[in-house]
This record gives C-alpha cells, structure tokens and sequence, in this order.
C-alpha cells in the first residue's frame, strides 16, 4: 500500500503513521489485538468539517435564512455526499479492513467510506493545522455547493415531497411498503401515494439496524431506488412509518 500516491490525489503530506490511522477501520483494529483505529481522528474530522463548511455557506449564501442554510449543510457532509468524495479520491483501495469486513464490500461501503474521509480530515488536521485541513474541504467538499438548490431540496425529500404534493392540492403522501424473504436477506419495496394515487416506488435492501433516538424501539434504515435518478434512505420505526422520497421532475410529482 503506498501512501504516498494517497498524499498525492489528497495535495498534501500526512505524517505516514497518522495517516495509516486513517485508514484503519475498527474491523482490523479486532483482528489484531483492539490496536488502536480511526474513530477519534473521525470524530475530531466531523468537527473541523462542520466548522469550515458552515463558515464558508454562512458568507456565500448571504440571502438564505438559517434553516435553509441546514439543509445545504446537512446535504453537503452527509455519508452520501462524502462517500462519492472518497470514492473520487480512490480511498477504497487504501483501506485496512479486517478480512470479514473487506469480503463483504467493505470497500465501498457508503458510511465507511464517509468515516474514513473525515478521519483523513482530521489526521490533515493533526498533522498540518486547520488551514491546510480547510484547503482539503475547499478541493474536494466544496465543489458540491455548485447547486444549492438542488441540495436543499434533495436534504429533506420526504418535507420537500409533501411540500410538492400540498402544492398541487393533494392530500399527505401515504407510504407503503412490503417486503419478501428471510430475516436476514430480505427485498423490500416501497411506494408512496397521494389521492390514492402511486407517485413513486422503487426495490431497496436492508442498510443497518439503529436504535431509535427516543428511545421507541429500533429503527431500520433501507435504501430505496425510487428512480434512475433518486434513492433515499427510508426510516422504518417499529415497523409501521416510512419515509420516501417520490420522483419529482422540475418540480411536479410524476406519476
């Protein structure tokens, strides 16, 4: 593994042993005796780039209010947004995974791969102070604010779904879904309806298992393709509510 060519595609030099921190996921981490992994240089990366992104959105989007400044915000960090980035960088190949781990796919796990982006963050961070960690976010973060209003949009679908809906005169989309299969190796399939009417439905997979914030239940997360152009993540709490986006092409819902 050669890290150097890492320092390369990233434009700056990280302290090698810092950076094969990094790297080091908490599944090789177990495999070789809890030595130490990323998640604190995770953590501390999450921070510094919240920090250089809400400054730099605060004095670009002078004319937005400060909730529609979340929504950029929150798109532009998500594991989605910071997967595609790792993905760009290569960030996969360079990853230490313990061996189940990287034979299931660890390597391009979307929330992995957004973990790992901000452990780097924050080994640059440690390693070469917050300028040249802002420079990082600058390269390869910023360049996704080019359309904000599709990232406002896209943050919350399920609000900007009703929003669409209520637009138009239609009662509150109703979301379904079903599911086939085992336990552990189940296709599920969602939709949502407006007027009694589908407006939106895909397949999706099982993603994790999460307990729920207030404490409810558990929270399962599928992701859902709705579109050749749209996928969501879907929260189903104790089994009953869905959230989904539907497919809305220049702002009107298709059916």
């Amino acid at each position: 593994m050669n890290l150097n060519v890492l320092c390369t595609r990233l434009g700056v030099e990280i302290e090698p042993q810092l950076l094969e921190l990094a790297l080091t996921h908490r599944s090789y981490s177990y495999e070789h005796g809890n030595t130490p992994n990323n998640e604190r240089l995770e953590f501390l990366g999450d921070s510094v780039l919240g920090f250089v992104v809400t400054a730099h959105i605060h004095d670009l989007l002078v004319e937005l209010p400060e909730g529609e400044l979340t929504k950029v915000k929150n798109a532009v960090v998500s594991a989605r947004a910071l997967a595609g980035v790792a993905s760009d960088l290569g960030l996969g190949e360079f990853l230490r995974l313990g061996k189940g781990e990287d034979q299931t796919g660890g390597r391009t796990k979307l929330n992995l791969l957004a973990d790992t982006f901000e452990a780097i963050l924050g080994a640059v961070y440690v390693s070469k102070g917050l300028d040249e960690a802002r420079g990082i976010v600058e390269r390869f973060v910023f360049p996704l604010l080019q359309d904000t209003d599709a990232l406002r949009e896209n943050s919350d679908p399920k609000t900007t779904l009703q929003e669409k809906v209520q637009e138009q005169g239609k009662s509150a989309p109703i979301y379904e879904t079903t599911f086939e299969g085992p336990d552990h190796d189940r296709d599920f399939h969602a939709r949502v309806l407006a007027d009694g009417v589908v407006i939106g439905e895909g397949p999706g997979f099982l993603r994790i298992d999460i307990d729920d914030e207030e404490g409810i239940g558990t929270s399962t997360r599928i992701l859902v393709r709705m579109s050749t152009s749209t996928s969501e993540v879907l929260d189903i709490h104790m089994g009953h509510t869905v959230f989904i986006s539907g497919k809305i092409i220049n702002g009107q819902i298709v059916d």
